[in-house]
């Protein structure tokens, strides 16, 4: 099969040097994108603490993480639209503010309401960042550079999983749950500003021609219902996103209640593996998908799904094996090849669709994976733990559903055709 282009295409204006600030932008949306996923994760890590602090039940522990995915994904696609009005940057700090006053709110929760509706407005703000940050930084590289920038910057995830779980669970062991909160929501009041001071480059800068601009939602829905690179990549993102939602709310609590760990070595432990296994994974999966460009078509989605063989079966193995030493073995191979896709299939995403068009395309894609994925799966886990026999019986949806996707990002590189991407 002869290979597609995808991102080794040389377009018109290919070799101009990026536009001023690019560096910086870099740096500062990747150090909130850092600062996102810590305080995503901080629940995680002490969920007994405010389990019993707060009387709330397994499913309730994680309906707060589901308010807030479905409140990320509703504001999504109206921050995709305000971006065409409004410069990206001031609705990136906005964003990051008002994420960071609603994490520093759910400390001073008294109950299950309180809690839930500071969670839930956590969304809000990262609705902003996370829908308009890709779109800002394609706009400072050429597609040849998309994937090792976005690589780059998904580096933060597991970086800042690491530090939500690790600091999170060391800060409300020796202080308390609602301590932990405060941590994770004051820091980024003070990173918020500095968005303010990236230079907004030129929308489709690097773009192989001037496109007119995509219309509203209608006209975008239906160019994005047409477009199997970005229907298939983004199907297999959910599917994958569901698994890893349920083991990232989970899986510190697993190892609590099913291995033996303490909280806070159970955090700790869970959040080296992230951090290491995360970032390797992550620069792994850049490495291996560039590999691939001239020896295969969809070189982005074929690598995802390849990756993603793996990384099921050693999440089915995680959970199967006695002991705290193989549970841990498994762990760390299956997260390493579990976070491989995540540059790659986001360059995918970004490459499939021309610049007016993208931001919409990106938010499309932020509902779509959340909403069937992450939005759903933790509180799926704490409802079949509270009434189907206990965590480790229900942690199965996880390596179920990272087969799934798997099986998609594979079938669709065998079958899709060869396309120009811009």
């Amino acid at each position: 099969m002869s290979a597609a282009p995808e991102a080794q295409r040389t377009e018109p204006g290919e070799h101009r040097p990026s536009p001023p600030g690019a560096k910086y932008a870099v740096f500062v949306l990747t150090a909130m994108n850092l600062l996102n996923y810590a305080d995503r994760y901080v629940p995680s890590a002490i969920k007994d603490l405010y389990k019993r602090d707060l009387h709330l039940t397994d499913l309730q522990t994680s309906l707060p993480l589901t308010a807030f995915v479905l409140v990320y994904i509703i504001a999504s696609p109206a921050f995709g639209a305000l971006a065409d009005k409004i410069p990206r940057k001031k609705l990136i700090a906005a964003g990051v503010a008002a994420w960071s006053i609603a994490t520093t709110a759910a400390a001073m929760a008294t109950g299950f309401v309180s809690f839930f509706i500071a969670r839930a407005l956590v969304g809000i703000g990262e609705a902003a960042y996370a829908t308009l940050s890709p779109s800002l930084l394609s706009d400072f590289y050429p597609p040849t550079k998309r994937n090792r920038v976005l690589t780059f910057f998904y580096l933060a995830i597991p970086l800042g999983a690491a530090v939500g779980y690790g600091v999170g669970a060391a800060v409300g062991k020796s202080f308390g749950w609602r301590a932990a909160f405060l941590a994770a929501g004051i820091p980024g009041l003070l990173v918020a500003g500095l968005a303010l001071k990236v230079q907004e480059p030129k929308r489709g800068y690097f773009d192989k021609q001037k496109r007119e601009h995509q219309g509203g939602w209608p006209k975008a829905l239906k160019a994005l219902g047409k477009n199997a690179n970005f229907l298939t990549a983004t199907a297999g993102y959910a599917a994958v996103m569901f698994a890893a939602g349920a083991i990232a709310d989970w899986f510190p609590t697993f190892l609590q209640r099913e291995r033996g760990f303490e909280l806070a070595t159970a955090g700790t432990v869970f959040g080296s593996i992230t951090i290491v296994c995360g970032i390797a994974g992550t620069v792994a999966g850049s490495w291996g998908a560039e590999k691939l460009i001239g020896k295969t078509s969809h070189p982005y989605l074929a690598f995802s799904g390849l990756a993603m063989i793996p990384a099921s079966v050693c999440a089915a193995l995680t959970l199967i094996v006695p002991g705290k030493a193989s549970a841990i073995i498994f762990l760390a191979l299956g997260q390493f090849f579990a976070w491989s896709y995540n540059g790659p299939i986001n360059a995918m995403i970004v490459n499939s669709v021309p610049s007016p068009l993208r931001t919409r395309a990106i938010s499309i894609s932020v509902l779509a994976t959340h909403l069937l994925g992450d939005a759903v799966s933790p509180s799926i886990v704490g409802w079949l733990s509270d009434h189907g026999g206990g965590l480790r019986h229900a942690m199965w949806v996880a390596p179920i559903a990272m087969a799934i996707g798997t099986a998609v990002w594979i079938v669709s590189w065998r079958l899709l055709p060869e396309t120009d991407h811009d």
